[in-house]
């Protein structure tokens, strides 16, 4: 049965199906609805969202719906509109208490209708258990509340510029809102309301703070040359992956790690480069597997359509980034039921919000993120001052 959550916060329950809207008795046999609410969490409901590719609705929407769909659309923007406007915070209220029912029905029809047209008319992902997860978990994040303060940002509180820019950071922006179709490679972004996290100046991050003893975050050890090997079929070297370059790809023990980097990645990015001769890391092998027909299919179910001279590029991106995603998905199922959560992802960095009475789940953590990969790992009590960590 096709239905949508009226609001979709955790703690707001509400249905609308078959015409009616349903707040206590909630029908057991939901199926499909267009996007995952924290309301509604039944494990075989499917979400027309994921089957758009992350297209928004009214681009989904069939041509007889599209009117209707403005319509309503902009009413529903004046209403938030009109509780902005007297400062109604949304994230403390139900939606479904404070807009007229019968607009919530008009609304929910509308949805469902785009809903079922989508269903009918666009293929299953093949990476959409992947996608859903995925999905579930940036709701999570987006209803975390942020700890942002200016304590001990004293110098930078001395320029009125950057006095400002935290001012305002501290008091618009509470949560992270993560766009996960941002871009076609599947790396994230933030939507428009969002914290900017992705973006914000690294001194920053000096105002975030943990909500629990401290920020512990766990990053690849040179993850995009790590991703190539393991599309190579090679084995991961158990040390930092630019020293083992050094001795085993440049020889060339004189060699400083920071130019070790520029030059492998000046010719992993370039195409008609051949600074490198090595069977190792084999670019070419790897595009003839995975670069078919002007489509990049990578190991995680994701198909770009890319020139030739961006494949590998998109490739690494692509499948680092759904690397980072799973396991982020994997940790939070670790941290299910503890006071330590996942805070933020940036780029491949996961970083927990960590609660000392759990310390010993952190070696465990860090070897399920690791895999076959190294990791570093780095704690703080706010984002900016992070150390490494000995495990």
């Amino acid at each position: 049965m096709i239905f949508q959550a009226i609001d979709d916060k955790n703690e707001c329950i509400g249905v609308y199906t078959d015409g009616a809207m349903h707040f206590d008795a909630i029908p057991d046999n939901l199926t499909k609805t267009w996007k995952y609410s924290g309301s509604i969490t039944n494990a075989d409901v499917e979400y027309a969202s994921i089957y758009a590719g992350g297209k928004r609705i009214d681009e989904c929407c069939s041509e007889s719906l599209k009117i209707e769909l403005a319509t309503a659309q902009k009413k529903m923007g004046a209403y938030i509109k009109s509780f902005k406007i007297a400062k109604v915070d949304l994230s403390e209220h139900c939606i479904f208490d404070m807009i007229p029912h019968d607009f919530l029905l008009e609304f929910c029809e509308i949805k469902n209708k785009i809903t079922e047209y989508v269903f009918d008319t666009c293929e299953k992902p093949e990476n959409y258990n992947h996608l859903v997860d995925i999905q579930k978990l940036m709701h999570k994040i987006r209803y975390q509340n942020l700890n942002l303060n200016v304590e001990g940002c004293r110098e930078l509180m001395m320029s009125s510029l950057h006095r400002m820019k935290l001012q305002e950071l501290v008091n618009n922006y509470r949560h992270i809102d993560y766009n996960m179709f941002g871009t076609v490679t599947g790396r994230l972004t933030t939507n428009p309301r969002s914290f900017p996290v992705l973006t914000v100046k690294k001194e920053y991050r000096k105002i975030m703070k943990p909500n629990n003893d401290l920020f512990i975050s766990l990053d690849y050890n040179g993850a995009e040359i790590r991703t190539l090997l393991e599309l190579s079929g090679q084995q991961q070297p158990k040390e930092d992956i630019h020293q083992w370059n050094i001795v085993n790809i440049f020889e060339d023990p004189e060699m400083s790690r920071e130019n070790a980097k520029t030059e492998f990645f000046a010719w992993l990015y370039n195409p008609d480069s051949n600074a490198l001769q090595t069977n190792i890391y084999d670019k070419e092998k790897i595009l003839d597997r995975y670069y078919i027909s002007g489509y990049i299919n990578t190991p995680y179910g994701r198909k770009i359509k890319v020139e030739q001279r961006k494949a590998l590029n998109y490739l690494i991106q692509s499948t680092t980034a759904d690397k980072v995603l799973e396991k982020a998905v994997m940790i939070d199922k670790m941290l299910e039921g503890k006071k330590s959560f996942v805070s933020l992802i940036l780029h491949d960095e996961i970083v927990i919000d960590y609660c000392d009475e759990e310390r010993d789940m952190i070696k465990d953590i860090k070897e399920a993120f690791e895999g076959s990969f190294i990791a570093n790992v780095k704690g703080g009590k706010d984002f900016y001052s992070m150390n490494e960590m000995a495990l």
